[in-house]
């Protein structure tokens, strides 16, 4: 699998274009607790991995807060940069977990070593893929869309070879488009956003 992206700034450029076309749609509906006015207040983030190809966007989640007096709830839109609460990006666990099942230890030991990854991490990251993930509602309304049935003892490289895009990195951002929904627990609405590489 090729992950030469991996340090490339326009590939990284174009994930956070996607989640700013994600929080203007979110922005745009209003707050799903009382259809007030939703405010920009976003939040710091410190991505852990490849900083040097990363701009000042990153060290920011898009979210918003309700303007109205008596709610204030946040709302916090999905991403397919952030996955959730983890301090590496979405990209580098989907990737690094995928290498699992066909890297040699030699290669997977020098990405784990460049990432500054601990192998108690990318062992939480399995069973991640393996438990919350397989149990989520994204993945039960997803994995009917697979025939033959995804096998899930390979997540995610196995969902990552199964969608169609014209190369990896395409299909890296089919598969973080995937996962938006599992990416906050303050939003619960569809994300219309396209993930199509002609339009960018």
């Amino acid at each position: 699998m090729c992950h030469a992206f991996f340090d490339s700034a326009s590939f990284y450029r174009e994930l956070y274009l996607f989640d700013q076309a994600i929080a203007a749609e979110v922005g745009d509906a209003g707050c799903t607790h009382c259809g007030g006015k939703l405010h920009v207040a976003n939040y710091p983030r410190k991505p852990r991995g490849i900083r040097g190809v990363m701009d000042a966007s990153y060290q920011l989640r898009l979210s918003f807060c309700c303007a109205r007096d008596g709610c204030r709830r946040r709302t916090t839109p999905p991403s397919i940069r952030f996955l959730g609460r983890k301090v590496y990006l979405g990209i580098i666990v989907i990737l690094v977990t995928a290498l699992e099942h066909g890297v040699c230890s030699v290669h997977r030991h020098g990405l784990t070593e460049s990432l500054d990854l601990w192998p108690q991490t990318v062992a939480r990251w399995r069973k991640w893929w393996q438990g919350s993930f397989v149990a989520s509602r994204c993945w039960r309304e997803a994995r009917g869309r697979f025939v033959p049935p995804v096998d899930t003892s390979r997540l995610p490289g196995e969902l990552l070879g199964r969608l169609v895009g014209a190369n990896t990195d395409h299909r890296c951002r089919l598969l973080l488009r995937l996962l938006t929904p599992v990416t906050t627990t303050s939003w619960t609405g569809s994300v219309r956003v396209m993930i199509d590489p002609q339009t960018m």
